[in-house]
């Protein structure tokens, strides 16, 4: 099964370091980064509000402890954001390069 994770980091350097390590490990066919996301969020029982990086990594089901390990040993935050989501359709060609990627 395919997956889409949503990652938060505080900036992009960070999204970058997290990014390279996933790819160079193929844990990933491909992530994006974007910049200037702003999150509003309960934090230790006050609302909070942030600008972050968001990663969208596009993966596989069966990479995925495997990409929680990874982002955790790297992230900076004690719990990052790591929301995986199931892919249900695509471009057939588009799903096909992401198994050839993560074989």
């Amino acid at each position: 099964m395919y997956i889409v994770i949503l990652v938060t980091t505080p900036n992009k350097k960070e999204a970058r370091r997290i990014a390279s390590g996933l790819l160079k490990k193929k844990l990933a066919a491909c992530i994006n980064i974007i910049d200037g996301a702003e999150s509003l969020f309960w934090w230790q029982g006050k609302l909070e509000r942030s600008t972050e990086a968001l990663m969208v990594i596009k993966s596989k089901k069966e990479k995925l402890a495997a990409v929680t390990k990874l982002i955790k040993s790297m992230h900076s935050y004690g719990v990052p954001e790591i929301i995986a989501l199931p892919i249900t359709g695509g471009e057939k060609k588009y799903l096909r390069w992401i198994d050839g990627i993560l074989r």
